[in-house]
C-alpha cells in the first residue's frame, strides 16, 4: 500500500463514522498531509454541518499551505446549506488534491474538480473509487434515481423458516444478531414493515435504540391495525407513516410510487424487516439493493411455516433473482449472509 492509498483509506474510515447520519447528503472523509505527516482530518457529521474538507482545513490551519488533500468525494462548488468547499480549498493554499470519486450529483459533477484545476491545483481522481462508491451506495442511488436504497433484513432458521406454522417467531436469531440489527436500524432513515407483520408480531422495531430514530413505515391493505400496537408507542419521537392502496379498486400499495414519495422527504436508506408479501413485492418490482440474511442453527419444519419471501414466486430456477458480492459473518451461533442485487 503506497502513502496515497494509506491516507485515502483513512479518509474512508473517517467517512464511515457518520454512516446513516448525513442523509440526504453523502458520507465524506478528508485527510490533509504534508511531508508525510497528517496535519488535519475530518468528516461530514450531519446534513447542515460543515463538510469534511472544511473540518480538515480547520484542523490543519496554516499547515494546509502546500499540503495534499485526500477526500472521498469531489468537493462541492455550489451553495447549498453550506458555502462551496472549493473556495476554502483554494484559499487555504492546498497544492494537490486526491479525489476518490466524482460526485454523481449533476449539480456538482465535474464542477468541483474543474474549479480546482483552473486554479492551478493538481487534482487526481479515482484513488480507491470502488471503496468510496460502496459506502455511498444509498446516496448514489438517491441522487441518480430519486428513490431510496433498499436493504431487506431477514432472520430465519437453517431450513428457511421465519416463523412456525402458528406464526411464532420469537426468537429465531441470537441476542448478538439482534443487537447488530439495532445498529442497522440506527443507520437507516426509515424502517419498513408490512401491516400483517404489525398485526401478527406486534414489533416495537426501535426498542433499545439510542440516538437517531428512523421513520417507521407500515405498508398494507385496507384492514385496520390494532390501536395498541407497539409500533405506535409514544416512547419514540420517530413518526409512523401508514401507507395503504390509494385507489378504490387497488389491492396493493404501488411500491415504486411509495419509494419516490419517501425520497422526496429526504429518505435515502430504508431497512425492510418483513413480511413476506412486502419483500416479494419489492423483489418483483426490482427495488431491492441488498439482502442481509441471518441464519440460525435451528430446524423449524412445516409446509405452512412462513418463509421470508412469499408472493406467487417464480416458475423456473433460471428466473431466480441472482445476488453478487456475497460476504459471510458470524454472530456467535448465527451466520449473517450479506449480498447485493
Amino acid at each position: 500500500m503506497n502513502i496515497h492509498e494509506r491516507y485515502m483509506r483513512l479518509a474512508i474510515k473517517l467517512a464511515r463514522k457518520a454512516e446513516g447520519r448525513t442523509s440526504p447528503n453523502p458520507v465524506v472523509g478528508a485527510v490533509i498531509a504534508k511531508d508525510n505527516k497528517i496535519t488535519g482530518k475530518g468528516y461530514h457529521k450531519r446534513a447542515g454541518l460543515p463538510h469534511a474538507e472544511i473540518n480538515a482545513l480547520r484542523a490543519a490551519g496554516s499547515r494546509a499551505k502546500g499540503a495534499t488533500l485526500y477526500v472521498t468525494l469531489e468537493p462541492c462548488d455550489h451553495f447549498g446549506r453550506t458555502p462551496p468547499c472549493t473556495a476554502a480549498i483554494i484559499k487555504s493554499g492546498i497544492k494537490r488534491v486526491f479525489v476518490a470519486m466524482r460526485d454523481p450529483n449533476p449539480v456538482n459533477s465535474g464542477r468541483g474538480i474543474g474549479k480546482l484545476r483552473r486554479h492551478g491545483i493538481e487534482t487526481r481522481v479515482g484513488l480507491l473509487a470502488g471503496e468510496a462508491a460502496d459506502m455511498n451506495r444509498p446516496y448514489i442511488k438517491f441522487i441518480t434515481k430519486r428513490i431510496p436504497f433498499v436493504t431487506v433484513k431477514v432472520a430465519q432458521s437453517l431450513d428457511g423458516k421465519i416463523a412456525t406454522r402458528t406464526g411464532d417467531s420469537k426468537w429465531i436469531s441470537s441476542d448478538d444478531s439482534r443487537r447488530y440489527v439495532h445498529e442497522l436500524r440506527s443507520r437507516a432513515d426509515a424502517v419498513m414493515v408490512g401491516a400483517n407483520t404489525v398485526t401478527r408480531d406486534d414489533p416495537m422495531l426501535l426498542s433499545g435504540l439510542r440516538g437517531k430514530q428512523p421513520v417507521r413505515v407500515i405498508v398494507g391493505g385496507r384492514s385496520a391495525l390494532p390501536s395498541n400496537a407497539k409500533i405506535f408507542s409514544d416512547t419514540h419521537k420517530a413518526p409512523v407513516i401508514l401507507v395503504r392502496p390509494s385507489g378504490r379498486f387497488e389491492k396493493k400499495v404501488n411500491l415504486k410510487r411509495l419509494l419516490a414519495a419517501l425520497a422526496k422527504r429526504g429518505i435515502t436508506n430504508i431497512l425492510v424487516e418483513g413480511g413476506g408479501e412486502l419483500i416479494a413485492g419489492l423483489v418483483k418490482e426490482k427495488l431491492v439493493d441488498r439482502f442481509l440474511v441471518f441464519i440460525a442453527p435451528k430446524i423449524v419444519g412445516g409446509r405452512l411455516a412462513k418463509t421470508a419471501v412469499e408472493g406467487s414466486g417464480i416458475e423456473k430456477i433460471k428466473d431466480a433473482l441472482g445476488l453478487k458480492n456475497m460476504s459471510v459473518r458470524r454472530f456467535k451461533e448465527d451466520i449473517l449472509i450479506e449480498a447485493q442485487v
